[in-house]
C-alpha cells in the first residue's frame, strides 16, 4: 500500500481507501459483511474510512461505527452531510442551523466524539460561503472534526471558498472529493488545477465508473452489475453515451492485458497516477470486490500505458457529460441564463 500527505494536513493516507456507500441497504450489505469489509481493508494497510449521513438514511454511519468499535485512533474517519435527510426542508444543505445538528447525529450514529474530515457533500447555492465555513470553523474549535472538505464542488466554487475564508478569518476546505475515472476526466480540466494550485488533499470517488470499469460490461454479455438493477439507463448500450463507454472499455481491456494488468488495476493505477490526487475510494460490496481492488495497491502504470490509455479517452474529456454532479445550475436551468 501506498501512503499519501492529505494536503497540506500532514495526515498520511493510504491511496486506496474504503468508501462505505454500500453498507446496508444500498449494496444490501449486512452488519457482519460490512465489518469483514473493514477488517480486510485495515488489514491490508486502508487506513481512510469514508462515509456520509445520506448513505442508507444513516445506515452506513452506524455500520461503520459498529465495525471500527475499539480501534478508532487507528483509522482516519471521514464523513459528509448537506444532502436531503427526510422530508423536512431545512434538513439539508450547508446552513450552520444543519451543520451542527446533523454532525451530532453522525458523531452519534458513528460512536465516536470526532471526526477526522467532515465534508460538504455538495456545493450548496442557497448559502453563503460565510456561513457554511464559519460554522465548520466552530465545530472545529470545538474539536467534534479536525478538518473540513468538500465535494462535487464545482472549480469556481472550490476558488471562491478559499478566497471567502482568506476575506472572513475562517479555517478553509482543505480537501475536495470529486468523481473521476478514466472515463470520466473532466475534472483535469478545471477542478485539478485548482486542487494543485490551493493545495487540496483530493479523494475521488467512482474510480471504477460505476462499474464501467469493473471487468463486469464488456461486448456481448449481460450486464448484471448491483449499478445497473436501479440505474438501467447507465448501462443501456443502445444509448450513444453507453456505446462510446463500451468502446472505450473494450480498447482499455486490450491495454490492461497488454500491460500484464486487470482492467482494475488498470483503472486505479490511472486516477492514483495523477500528482493531484492523494487517493482513490474504493465501495466494494463483497470481499471478492475487495480483493480484486486491493491488487491495484502497488499498482504504478508506466508512461507508455497511460499514453496508450490518453489516446482511447483524450485528457479532460467525459464521456458522459450528462452524469457530472458538478454542472453549475445555470447550465441545468435556463431560467438562470436569462434576464
Amino acid at each position: 500500500m501506498q501512503y499519501r500527505t492529505l494536503g497540506r494536513t500532514g495526515v498520511q493516507v493510504s491511496s486506496l481507501a474504503l468508501g462505505a456507500m454500500n453498507f446496508g441497504r444500498i449494496g444490501r450489505t449486512t452488519q457482519d459483511e460490512a465489518t469483514a469489509l473493514v477488517d480486510a481493508a485495515l488489514e491490508a494497510g486502508i487506513n481512510l474510512v469514508d462515509t456520509a449521513d445520506k448513505y442508507g438514511d444513516g445506515e452506513s454511519e452506524e455500520m461503520v461505527g459498529k465495525a471500527i468499535a475499539g480501534r478508532r485512533d487507528d483509522i482516519v474517519l471521514a464523513t459528509k452531510a448537506g444532502m436531503q435527510m427526510g422530508e423536512e426542508r431545512n434538513h439539508r444543505g450547508g446552513s450552520r442551523r444543519w451543520l451542527v445538528t446533523e454532525l451530532d447525529n453522525s458523531l452519534r450514529r458513528l460512536g465516536v466524539d470526532h471526526v477526522d474530515l467532515y465534508q460538504l457533500h455538495r456545493w450548496d447555492p442557497a448559502t453563503g460561503d460565510e456561513e457554511t465555513l464559519s460554522a465548520l470553523t466552530d465545530l472545529q474549535r470545538a474539536g467534534k472534526i479536525r478538518y473540513f472538505g468538500s465535494s462535487t464542488f464545482p472549480a469556481h466554487r472550490i476558488v471562491q471558498a478559499q478566497w471567502a475564508a482568506r476575506e472572513h478569518h475562517l479555517s478553509r476546505y482543505v480537501t475536495e472529493q470529486p468523481s473521476y475515472s478514466v472515463l470520466q476526466r473532466g475534472i483535469e480540466a478545471h477542478v485539478l488545477p485548482v486542487t494543485e494550485e490551493y493545495g487540496l488533499g483530493v479523494l475521488v470517488w467512482s474510480p471504477l465508473a460505476s462499474g464501467w470499469l469493473s471487468g463486469a460490461v464488456r461486448e456481448g454479455r449481460s450486464v448484471t452489475t448491483s449499478r445497473s438493477t436501479f440505474m438501467p439507463e447507465r448501462f443501456d448500450t443502445a444509448l450513444p453515451f453507453n456505446r462510446a463507454r463500451l468502446d472505450a472499455v473494450e480498447r482499455l481491456a486490450v491495454i490492461a492485458d497488454e500491460a500484464g494488468l486487470t482492467l482494475i488495476q488498470l483503472a486505479l493505477g490511472f486516477v492514483t497516477a495523477h500528482p493531484a490526487v492523494t487517493g482513490a475510494l474504493i465501495g466494494p460490496r463483497t470481499l471478492d470486490h475487495l480483493h480484486a481492488q486491493l491488487a491495484a495497491a502497488d499498482t504504478v502504470l508506466p508512461a507508455d500505458v497511460l499514453d496508450a490509455i490518453d489516446t482511447v479517452v483524450a485528457p479532460g474529456t467525459d464521456l458522459a457529460p450528462h452524469e457530472k454532479h458538478d454542472t453549475p445550475p445555470a447550465l441545468l436551468d435556463p431560467s438562470l441564463r436569462r434576464r
